[in-house]
């Protein structure tokens, strides 16, 4: 075997050998815990703006839990998608907004996407939260056994351009600003392994 041929093998032999080190697995249940930032509340508050939470989601004691629904998420890369049952409530006044069915998207710039529904009305999905990951060591460990916890503390949630721009609209304001913080939030679920 020549020494190209030999290459070709070891290399395709590596990619295999990484793949099968840090996969893909499919993600259920859990949920994604946001400790409300002080800054928001205020915020909300000084606006007469009451949130509120949408079906299984919870807010208890400045916390606001969202439960997961289902996703994907590489254990090599952290790329994926984690879908959420339930959502957020705003309501002033006869305005009242509802930011649901979120999904976390880490496979670019990590973004909380969801769907924005005004007096019933139906809006768009939007880029809602812009989130940073806390450092991570990758490849993580893959689990080994189905139902493993996969759990991604420290996570931090800022107000996205778009959803400050859309919430001003909303409510007749320009308190909202890009960069808001939102809050630390915890992201516990399981992975699938067979």
């Amino acid at each position: 075997m020549n020494s190209l041929k030999m290459f070709a093998v070891v290399a395709s032999l590596t990619v295999v050998a990484s793949a099968n080190a840090a996969p893909t697995f499919s993600v259920a249940y859990g949920d994604t815990a946001v400790k409300l930032d002080p800054i928001f509340t205020g915020a909300l508050a000084s606006l007469k703006v009451a949130p509120g939470v949408i079906g299984s989601s919870r807010l208890r004691d400045g916390i606001v839990t969202f439960p997961i629904a289902d996703g994907d998420f590489d254990f090599g890369t952290a790329k994926g998608e984690i879908a959420h049952f339930g959502g957020l409530t705003l309501k002033a006044g006869n305005t009242f907004v509802e930011l649901r069915d979120f999904i976390i998207d880490t496979s670019g710039t990590p973004v909380l996407t969801g769907k924005v529904i005004v007096n019933d009305n139906f809006v768009a999905r939007i880029p809602l939260f812009d989130l940073q990951l806390p450092a991570l060591s990758l490849p993580l460990k893959s689990p080994t056994n189905n139902f493993s916890p996969l759990v991604v503390p420290g996570v931090g949630v800022k107000l996205s351009g778009t959803a400050a721009g859309a919430l001003n609209s909303v409510f007749g304001v320009t308190a909202f600003t890009a960069g808001i913080p939102i809050g630390e939030a915890k992201v516990k679920t399981f992975a699938i392994t067979h």
